[in-house]
């Protein structure tokens, strides 16, 4: 059997979507991405909470169309897969940084995670060899499109 590399989470936005280009032009946006875990502890009975924070990395169209809609406290869908850089620090430290590459991601509810109806689907245009669906890249947002 082969090996899968696949996560998913659902979490809130920690922070405003980061939006750069690589030297070829290709937009990169960087979100910081809080999933919590609430539980009560058996032996005071205290209510027990621990966040997560997940570094989550969109390519291409993908993340240029999103930019404007992933503000913090948005909740959002994410699938995509671990991947782990290795980089130089400005002293010439290597340094290593495991994150979550997208090829998915839905927009959820209103900012905040409030409530709403429920946002767009959309697919990396990087994902194509993988889902043939997404090879054409996610739909042109208009102002009809946007659930809030």
């Amino acid at each position: 059997m082969g090996t899968v590399n696949k996560v998913i989470i659902v979490g809130n936005l920690g922070r405003d979507a980061e939006i750069r280009r690589t030297q070829g032009g290709t937009a990169v946006s960087t979100l910081s991405l809080a999933t919590t875990e609430s539980w009560t502890d058996k032996s005071s009975g205290e209510r027990q909470e621990r966040t997560e924070w997940h570094r989550v990395v969109l390519w291409g169209k993908t993340a240029e169309s999103l930019e404007p809609y992933l503000l913090k406290g948005r909740q959002v869908y994410v699938e995509g897969k671990l991947q782990t850089r290795k980089w130089q620090d400005r002293d010439g430290n290597e340094k290593y940084t495991t994150e979550i590459r997208s090829d998915r991601i839905v927009l959820l509810g209103g900012r905040g995670g409030g409530g709403g109806s429920e946002g767009g689907d959309y697919g990396s245009r990087e994902s194509s060899a993988t889902s043939g669906a997404a090879a054409s890249g996610p739909p042109e947002l208009t102002e009809d499109d946007i659930p809030f």
